[in-house]
């Protein structure tokens, strides 16, 4: 996907970029090969692939969700900012925190937002620990390719607010909702799932809008020797 099919591609999803944006993405592509040449951050070093499989990618989840309304978003496991710089960039006036564990990918990701000047928070510690001490606190918190549904929405719903969503972005999902029972333990509901294929390489993904409708449990989120050796059913 080079630019102009980017714009017109992006045209269809009704997100409009002005041409400071695209000035910026230019920058993180550039940066991003750069920099990986040295650290390795993503096996996606080719910019036409950047710019479909990573910036495009992370826009789609405008499909699930009106981001203009969206005033916090909480981006779990970002890596190399997806799709949480993506989305700031093109969305300025989100608050966008960023949550990864890997230090050398958060060392990456500090050097880009200084560079790209945006505001972005960006923490480096293990998620579930993250979100035992930031219950309630964001419109929407997504993640992307990251864990099994269980595992990761026991991570992620007790941050979002109520009223709120989790939104998981996924590829091919058929075996992980088959049983979703477990999502009442968490006070939480699938809304609607958005089925899609990327454009040129048409593989296949997948958006799960995940409600939370009270608050959880205290005890979520557990341990993550927990989550993992007894994830929930």
């Amino acid at each position: 996907m080079n630019e102009i099919e980017f714009i017109e591609y992006l045209k269809e999803l009704n997100i409009e970029i002005n041409e400071e944006q695209l000035k910026k993405l230019r920058y993180y592509s550039d940066f991003l090969i750069e920099y990986n040449k040295k650290v390795n951050l993503t096996s996606i070093i080719n910019k036409k692939d950047i710019y479909l499989k990573h910036f495009f990618d992370s826009l789609t989840l405008y499909k699930a969700i009106d981001l203009k309304k969206v005033n916090t978003l909480c981006d779990v496991g970002t890596g190399a900012g997806f799709p949480g710089v993506v989305i700031k960039i093109l969305f300025p006036n989100i608050e966008v925190t960023l949550i990864e564990s890997i230090n050398k990918k958060t060392v990456f990701l500090k050097e880009l937002v200084k560079k790209l000047k945006i505001n972005i928070e960006i923490i480096n510690i293990r998620a579930e620990e993250y979100s035992k001490n930031n219950k309630n606190k964001y419109d929407l918190v997504t993640c992307r390719a990251l864990s099994k549904l269980n595992t990761i929405s026991e991570i992620c719903i007790p941050m979002t607010k109520i009223g709120g969503y989790f939104i998981p972005m996924k590829g091919e999902i058929n075996s992980e909702i088959e049983n979703i029972e477990y999502l009442k333990l968490l006070n939480s509901k699938i809304e609607k799932i958005y089925e899609f294929y990327l454009p040129i390489e048409n593989s296949k993904r997948s958006l799960i809008k995940i409600n939370k409708y009270k608050k959880c449990d205290e005890k979520y989120p557990r341990s993550y020797k927990n989550i993992v050796d007894n994830p929930l059913k």
